[in-house]
């Protein structure tokens, strides 16, 4: 089973868990409505939770007396299934965003064929080579809003829209960051360098053209972590953002997906805006 703690209850835990010197082994936390999303049973806390441990009250005191009883039931317990992403095919994706009652921004694994690079459109941005926010171009700068420096150093980043299918179903990922890296190998800012420097007369404004590196991935088979996002629930865009990008057979998933996600891309996606990409300012 997986719970998804939000907001307050997020905090709350966090604050708890802390103060436990990380001993904490008992949580219990009151919510409803569990859901079943690839297989795996899934819970979400609401508003109204509340969240108790190890001592707090007599039912997570009379499970913690019982568990120190029964150690070898403990021992049971496979981390690795545990901790597990839930895998989705693509229209389980779909099916999620749907649900009236879908209000949690989530992580999914999926295994997707990528049957082209959507073209017309950039599939880069320059962002903060700080922070990797977009970055804003002044009279004669790039400046940067949430660092509040108004001469930066502009550094390409990944943004690139990809179709992809499953054996059901087709959609549109959005390779975001470091996982356009992962899926074909090559930095977004040294393919951005490349061609300037292979095309020393194109302008700074000059829309750099889809990659080889990236067309080369058309009809590779992957496993995509996917996020879920309130723009998806709310059904202002079926395109998904890919997190991490793996080849089908890699065991390393990883637990925190939020965190291969990072502020980094979560402070990119809330600032890109939509026009054309930039040359980026070297020094």
């Amino acid at each position: 089973m997986k719970m998804y703690l939000w907001d307050k209850a997020a905090s709350d835990f966090g604050e708890r868990f802390k103060a436990s010197g990380g001993t904490a082994s008992i949580i219990l936390v009151t919510t409803l409505n569990p859901k079943r999303y690839g297989g795996a049973l899934s819970l979400s806390s609401m508003a109204s939770s509340r969240i108790f441990m190890d001592s707090d009250v007599q039912a997570t005191r009379d499970y913690l007396n019982w568990l120190y009883s029964n150690l070898d039931v403990a021992k049971r317990v496979d981390v690795n299934v545990v901790t597990k992403t839930e895998t989705v095919t693509i229209g389980e994706l779909f099916s999620y965003m749907k649900q009236a009652d879908a209000k949690v921004v989530a992580w999914f694994e999926c295994i997707a064929t990528i049957g082209d690079v959507v073209h017309g459109s950039g599939w880069y941005y320059i962002g903060c080579g700080g922070c990797h926010t977009k970055a804003t171009k002044g009279p004669i700068t790039l400046m940067c809003k949430k660092c509040g420096k108004s001469d930066i150093v502009g550094v390409a980043q990944y943004l690139a829209k990809i179709s992809v299918y499953d054996n059901n179903d087709q959609a549109v990922f959005v390779l975001l960051g470091d996982s356009g890296h992962e899926l074909s190998g090559k930095k977004a800012s040294e393919l951005v360098e490349s061609y300037f420097e292979a095309n020393e007369d194109e302008g700074s404004d000059h829309l750099v053209p889809v990659p080889q590196a990236l067309i080369d991935t058309i009809g590779q088979t992957r496993k995509f972590i996917v996020k879920v996002s309130t723009h998806n629930l709310t059904g202002k865009t079926q395109t998904l953002t890919v997190t991490k990008v793996l080849t089908p057979e890699d065991p390393d998933i990883g637990v925190n997906l939020e965190e291969s996600d990072g502020e980094r891309v979560k402070r990119a996606a809330e600032n890109i805006e939509r026009e054309e990409p930039k040359r980026a300012k070297c020094g």
